[in-house]
């Protein structure tokens, strides 16, 4: 009762979704930037929007970052107020894609969508997680252009 009425006071129901779609040329994006990165971790934030219960991540973000091999950090408070972020993306140098304990803590912080990249940075090595650190699925789908 009280969780529909905290959702109610700050209209929770905008966040949210069933599905996510990642476009093909995001994906394509942040494998790039990943391997070159390597072997320093990239990391980027996740512009999209919710329609009809589905979150479509449309683009990168990119703020800057201080990495190394052990970590990253991105100055998040440089971005402006009317840009919303969905969550992020990170690479982590190296074969696991799971969490950390300092993933977990900025997931919670911002966004409801996040993305890990273990190397060798390829489709099969990304992994998603909600807010709370739990994986969930998502499509990866084609992003066509409108064409004048």
């Amino acid at each position: 009762m009280f969780k529909k009425f905290l959702a109610k006071i700050f209209n929770l129901s905008q966040y949210e979704f069933e599905e996510v779609h990642v476009h093909d040329d995001v994906i394509e994006s942040i494998l790039e930037y990943c391997k070159e990165s390597d072997p320093n971790e990239f990391m980027a934030l996740f512009d999209g929007e919710i329609t009809n219960k589905i979150l479509t991540i449309t683009g990168l973000i990119f703020l800057p970052i201080e990495s190394s091999n052990e970590g990253v950090i991105i100055f998040s408070g440089m971005l402006p107020p009317t840009i919303k972020n969905w969550g992020s993306v990170h690479s982590h140098p190296g074969p696991n894609n799971s969490p950390s304990h300092s993933d977990l803590i900025s997931f919670a912080k911002a966004g409801i969508f996040h993305m890990i990249i273990s190397q060798p940075y390829e489709i099969e090595n990304i992994m998603t997680y909600n807010r709370y650190g739990d994986t969930i699925n998502y499509k990866i789908v084609k992003h066509y252009l409108n064409e004048y």
